[in-house]
């Protein structure tokens, strides 16, 4: 069986080996999609192939779509010519479920494939002729936090930015650059809506999308490049909206024992491909089944009917609380947490962290103890229920190949709101004493034993990538295994910036007992392990 079009033909020999298949005329849905785009979503990557791709599936199966997506990548050329094209835009989604089952979808919501390169005519003017149509109600992102920045290292605009902000939308080179030449187009069409809907899994994402595009709007008044009725359009929440959306689903890139099992159905085309941006993609991707996806109702061109693959639509401020409750507190704080601990214990996988005495009883206090007090109950998920997901669920899969090194990466841009909101909480709510954690500021010390680079074992490794790694690795390159303490002078540098913590953890009364945990976990071989046992068994 290979993923394309004709030998979908042949549907009894995918449905014997146990794949469910696209129940609609794929042809059809192509052909309206392209007369009448609806959706346009930027991001080819795993994460969009695994869920909005296929809550689409379930609308097209279902009767209540006509049209299919049309998939725009703007940063990597190479998974459109690589895997999309070649598989007719096809793909293979595998659910590996908790209960031990796998679930194998055949998804072909994907009607189209684009590069966002203005440079290429045809595809260029395509691009240009979907953003023109009435019937576009929706552009989704999953393009990560990173592509909404205008900047460098340095906070300065990029090169290719000024070039785009002087020159306009005619050739614009800047990926931001290139979706606010499109909605310009769109504009001067006739003023038409639209929805810019960010999925992407940082905080009020709608609103980072917003700032990029009215920065673009702005200058391009300033510079004289455009109708200046265009930055006001861009303003009109009548006209074009910046909806926030809260995303949860986890989806590593494709695992060789998935590959081993489609290969074994039968399947023959599973070879990954990592392209030369370092992009791991493949035929199929595999996901987790627990999924969640809360958007702002704001929608000036109407929307399609997601409602009904499970999408929950509310207001911005349910969304902002149901992300806090995610973020902060319910389940990234957890994978952290687990990040940390599982490459100082040289574990590979974080499901099996999970199996561990010390780590479980961790991460069931960060959550239900210290961090559940802080959360605001968004009344449309239960905070209780979603954590019980987490800890019973999620994390525990045994089929679900994540590991404590890709989720370590960043750690220092995550600290801040993974643990320094509940840590403000506490300092905020006279009812909560902040002397009650007890266990964050375990973690964040030991990631700071993380940082030193050698396991409980005194084995070395290198630590995950992450901006800040190189100048707090510097604080702490004087520190070995089996030292002495106090730390005061290599840890106050690290402790007291409130740019990673959110907090300075010494104004906030937890730099002192964060910096007894760091001498306990490097006080020799097997001191973390000692550590964390000490201080998680009740």
């Amino acid at each position: 069986m290979k993923l394309n079009e004709a030998a979908l033909q042949d549907r009894t020999a995918w449905e014997k080996a146990g794949f469910d298949l696209p129940c609609y005329d794929r042809r059809k849905m192509c052909e309206n999609t392209r007369r009448n785009p609806a959706w346009v979503h930027f991001g080819a990557g795993n994460i969009f192939r695994a869920f909005p791709a296929n809550l689409q599936q379930h609308l097209l199966n279902t009767g209540k779509a006509s049209t299919g997506i049309i998939v725009a990548e703007g940063f990597d050329y190479e998974i459109i010519d690589k895997m999309y094209r070649p598989h007719d835009n096809l793909s293979v989604l595998v659910t590996l479920k908790a209960d031990g089952s796998i679930g194998k979808t055949v998804v072909g919501s994907i009607a189209e494939s684009l590069k966002v390169d203005a440079a290429n005519t045809t595809e260029w003017e395509r691009l240009k002729q979907i953003f023109c149509s009435p019937t576009l109600q929706m552009v989704s992102f999953t393009i990560t936090e990173k592509g909404y920045s205008l900047v460098d290292g340095n906070g300065a605009y990029t090169k290719a930015v000024q070039q785009d902000f002087q020159n306009g939308p005619a050739k614009p080179e800047s990926y931001i650059g290139k979706l606010t030449a499109l909605i310009y187009e769109r504009y001067q069409a006739g003023k038409l809506p639209i929805a810019l809907v960010s999925m992407d899994n940082c905080s009020h994402n709608g609103s980072k999308l917003y700032n990029a595009v009215s920065t673009f709007s702005e200058k391009w008044k300033e510079n004289g490049v455009t109708d200046t009725g265009f930055d006001v359009y861009i303003h009109d929440r009548n006209k074009v909206s910046f909806p926030w959306s809260m995303i949860d689903k986890i989806t590593p890139r494709p695992d060789d024992s998935v590959k081993e099992m489609l290969t074994k159905t039968g399947f023959e085309e599973v070879n990954p491909e990592i392209t030369s941006r370092h992009t791991y993609v493949a035929p199929f991707v595999n996901a987790e089944e627990t999924q969640y996806l809360v958007i702002e109702d704001w929608f000036p061109n109407g929307r399609p009917a997601l409602e009904n693959s499970g999408v929950i639509f509310t207001d911005r401020e349910t969304v902002d609380k149901v992300e806090k409750m995610k973020v902060c507190t319910c389940l990234n704080p957890l994978h952290t947490a687990l990040a940390i601990f599982g490459c100082l214990l040289d574990y590979n996988l974080i499901s099996k962290e999970m199996r561990d005495a010390d780590l479980k009883q961790l991460v069931e206090g960060i959550g239900y103890q210290e961090g559940l007090p802080v959360v605001v109950d968004p009344g449309i998920l239960n905070p209780k229920e979603f954590l019980d997901t987490v800890l019973k669920v999620r994390i525990p899969n045994p089929f679900m190949p994540d590991t404590p090194q890709r989720i370590a990466t960043d750690t220092s841009q995550k600290l801040g709101i993974r643990y320094g909101e509940t840590i403000k909480a506490y300092l905020t709510n006279p009812e909560l004493n902040i002397s009650d954690l007890k266990l964050i500021p375990l973690v964040l010390a030991g990631w700071c034993r993380y940082l030193m680079g050698v396991d409980d074992s005194g084995k070395a490794f290198g630590p995950s990538s992450d901006p800040l790694l190189a100048e707090n690795r510097t604080y702490l390159s004087k520190i070995h295994l089996g030292d002495k303490g106090p730390f005061h002078k290599e840890l106050q540098p690290i402790f007291s910036n409130a740019a990673i913590f959110g907090v300075d953890l010494y104004k906030a009364g937890l730099g002192e007992l964060a910096e007894s945990y760091f001498a306990e976990l490097v006080a020799g071989t097997g001191a973390v392990r000692a550590t964390l046992h000490k201080y998680t068994t009740v």
